[in-house]
């Protein structure tokens, strides 16, 4: 079952521009467990940050939508230290969320950010690829420093303002609500 049905070849796919102001992590949050209790089935990861241990800056923990799973995807480097902190094993190991959407096929995945990983072919960017090939709608963050990558990646797809009243209504144009007597929030 093909769930985003266009009338173009276009990907349904959408990124959240987003320049590091504002809780990102916090709305799209929300978004998602809105979407569910509408009746939608929302599968995918958000980012939450644990307290930061002595010395070091705060753990980045991706969560699963559906299960609540945690996966921690930064390795403890001190406060100071400038190189990368993502884990490409923690990404590797919450792929298996994007592999078991692929199966379940559901109205809409989330996917925390297309970041530096997948902006260099890793982290999540098979997985993506993936599911948009499959049709399942897909939303995602995107940083400035990472819009071209993006734009490579995905080709012409929709940029979203950061406002969760216009994800809904793109969502509702690629994913109608899935079951019917469901009433809106």
């Amino acid at each position: 079952m093909n769930q985003a049905d266009t009338s173009d070849d276009r990907p349904v796919v959408a990124a959240i521009a987003h320049d590091g102001s504002g809780d990102i992590d916090a709305l799209l949050a929300a978004f998602a467990d809105r979407q569910r209790r509408r009746g939608r089935e929302v599968l995918g990861l958000v980012m939450r940050h644990r307290a930061p241990d002595q010395g070091c800056r705060a753990a980045m923990v991706l969560t699963d939508i559906r299960t609540g799973g945690e996966y921690l995807v930064s390795q403890p480097l001190g406060s100071d230290a400038t190189a990368c902190r993502a884990d490409p094993q923690g990404f590797a190991q919450a792929s298996e969320v994007f592999r078991d959407a692929l199966e379940r096929e559901p109205d809409l995945v989330v996917c925390n950010r297309f970041g530096a990983l997948e902006a260099e072919g890793g982290g999540f960017a098979a997985e993506l690829l993936a599911l948009l090939e499959r049709g399942i709608a897909v939303l995602t963050v995107v940083s400035p420093r990472h819009a071209d990558a993006w734009q490579r990646f995905v080709g012409e797809a929709t940029a979203l303002d950061c406002d969760p009243a216009t994800w809904e209504a793109w969502l509702d144009t690629v994913a109608p609500q899935r079951r019917a007597g469901v009433a809106p929030d």
